[in-house]
């Protein structure tokens, strides 16, 4: 849920493997409800001197910022960012979800992309930019066939300068694309992830939407925000017809977590999950 640094022991220089993505990843709550993950953001949020990167937080309460409603507020709602493929069922879903913000919560729903091209080809490299390559090259050997076998061939190849310069300044594309778009909304929604959940094992299907892509395009619609810092929110939209759940994402302007927590209340109250399972749940007595 947004920009929430927290246990900067994960950056420990020491361990190649955890000391990766510094501007990239984030930690926050995954939880049941939106109250929960309040709660935990008014334990876990704020300043720490041992992250370089962490900001203060004290004006927010966090227990309090799920309270208020959404009406008259700019919301934009793109299905696929103007480039991505997408399961249909999950297009179905988030469609009906996204009315909700309309209909029942008072907000002014547009259909509109926030503007940069598909960033996916800028992912791999920044994630190779801010990690320990030499280390993790080292740790690789060492544990042999112990190893990720795919994340072996990532740190095999042959990266370049230019490759890793291109992707940052990709990343820089994306920013400006968002922060002129955030000039013109409020908050921003979209499905979660591509498709819906898929078989054990995999790093993600080859195929969505009849498209053929890279193993973790399923990824098209978070990452960006961890290139920009934005805050962003998945709550339960629905389920497929056979039970598989179905995410909405609900972005806010940078450093607007508390706006990105009141629509989520808002979404949560008007479309409530809090008693809902999927029927693999239900229909096996768990």
């Amino acid at each position: 849920m947004g920009v929430v640094p927290l246990y900067p022991g994960t950056k420990d220089h020491r361990y190649p493997g955890v000391s990766s993505w510094e501007s990239l990843e984030h930690i926050g709550p995954l939880t049941r409800t939106v109250a929960d993950a309040a709660l935990v953001l008014s334990v876990i949020a704020g300043y720490d001197d041992r992250d370089r990167l962490s900001i203060p937080s004290d004006e927010i309460d966090w227990l309090r910022a799920v309270d208020g409603d959404l009406r008259g507020l700019r919301v934009a709602y793109s299905p696929d960012f103007g480039y991505a493929a997408v399961d249909p069922a999950v297009r179905a879903v988030v469609d009906q979800a996204a009315l909700v913000f309309e209909r029942d919560l008072g907000c002014r729903v547009e259909r509109a992309d926030p503007g940069w091209e598909d960033p996916y080809e800028a992912l791999l490299p920044l994630i190779i930019c801010e990690s320990d390559l030499a280390g993790l090259r080292r740790l690789a050997d060492e544990l042999g066939d112990r190893f990720s076998p795919h994340l072996a061939a990532v740190l095999g190849m042959d990266w370049t300068a230019e490759q890793l310069t291109a992707a940052v300044v990709h990343r820089k594309a994306v920013y400006n694309a968002a922060w002129r778009f955030f000039r013109s909304y409020d908050l921003l929604l979209s499905p979660t992830l591509a498709v819906t959940p898929f078989e054990h094992g995999l790093q993600g299907p080859a195929t969505i939407e009849g498209r053929e892509v890279d193993a973790f395009y399923w990824l098209s619609f978070t990452f960006p925000f961890n290139f920009t810092g934005q805050p962003a929110a998945t709550v339960p939209a629905g389920f497929t017809d056979d039970g598989l759940p179905i995410g909405l994402q609900i972005v806010g302007r940078r450093r607007d977590d508390a706006l990105v927590l009141r629509a989520s209340a808002a979404f949560e109250a008007a479309a409530p999950w809090r008693d809902r399972w999927p029927p693999i749940l239900t229909d096996s007595g768990l």
